[in-house]
This record gives C-alpha cells, sequence and structure tokens, in this order.
C-alpha cells in the first residue's frame, strides 16, 4: 500500500474525528453525520483503496457506507432526544392540562403552586384545595393559573353508574 493512501485515509479519518470532537463539545452542530461517513469513508479507504479507487464498486462502497452511517446515526440522535411535548412558555397553552397541587391553594391569593410536567405554577382556585389534590387547569392570566379540583369517577361499588 502506497504512502500516499495511507496518508489520505488518515487524514479523512482525523477530519471526521475533528466533527465528532466539535459535536461533543457543541450538540445540536449536525456534524455527527458527516463526522460517521468520514470515519467509516477514511476506515474503508485505509483497508481496501484499490476497490475504492480502481473498480466500479468504490463509489458504491462508500454510498452504502454512507446510507448506514446516516441511519445509525439519525437512529441515535432519536434516541438520544427523545421526542418530548415543549415546554409551555404561557399560562393560556396550560388550558385543559391536569396537575398537582405542591402547596395548598387558598381562595383569593396566589400561595397555592402546581406541578405541571415538571414546571410549578402559580395557582389559584375558587375553594381551598389541599396539597396533593389532582387538579385541572381552567384559566391562565400572566404568571399564575386557576385550577379546580378532579372529581374521581365514581365507581360500581361506590353505586355510580356501571360502565
Amino acid at each position: 500500500m502506497p504512502t500516499v493512501d495511507v496518508a489520505v485515509g488518515i487524514l479523512i479519518i482525523i477530519i471526521g474525528g475533528g466533527f465528532f470532537t466539535i459535536e461533543i463539545f457543541h450538540p445540536g452542530a449536525l456534524l455527527l453525520i458527516p463526522a460517521t461517513i468520514m470515519i467509516v469513508g477514511g476506515f474503508l479507504y485505509l483497508l481496501i483503496p484499490s476497490v475504492l479507487l480502481e473498480s466500479v464498486w468504490g463509489p458504491i462502497a462508500i454510498l452504502v457506507a454512507a446510507v448506514v452511517a446516516t441511519i445509525v446515526t439519525v437512529l441515535y440522535y432519536r434516541w438520544l432526544a427523545g421526542v418530548h411535548k415543549p415546554l409551555s412558555t404561557t399560562s393560556g397553552g396550560l388550558v385543559g392540562e391536569e396537575a398537582i397541587v405542591v402547596a395548598d391553594i387558598v381562595p383569593n391569593t396566589l400561595r397555592g403552586k402546581i406541578r405541571v410536567s415538571s414546571e410549578i405554577w402559580s395557582a389559584k382556585g375558587d375553594a381551598p384545595i389541599p396539597k396533593g389534590t389532582r387538579v385541572r387547569v381552567v384559566a391562565g392570566e400572566g404568571v399564575s393559573v386557576t385550577v379546580e379540583p378532579i372529581s374521581p369517577e365514581p365507581s360500581p361499588e361506590a353505586g355510580g353508574p356501571a360502565s
């Protein structure tokens, strides 16, 4: 294997490693896909340079390696940053959401607090609502919400309607 082939293969791997390093220190730069393709391509170039450069199979091998590297990288990104509901930025966006009271709600004050997903919001209600009660957000205004308790569904044993 000529020294030039080895040098080119190593250079491609180093550039890919640089992209990979940038992605680690600056996540979201979307350099993981080109980094993976360059690292795989560099290793292919080191292992089979004659096939890559002197046959019709070379471009096909590079294309297959790039597609596989891209698919694996995209699956990794999806696993790493799972799909989640965006955080609420306005109280009005919380209307209809269920929450848990984390500080007692006292009528006509904003002392009460609720937890909606991972967020804590100031809450008020028309009646006292104790800590630990499940509530539903019925309105939002500024940085606070208005809530009402969620009444439990009556069970057939308790005399409620049968399902």
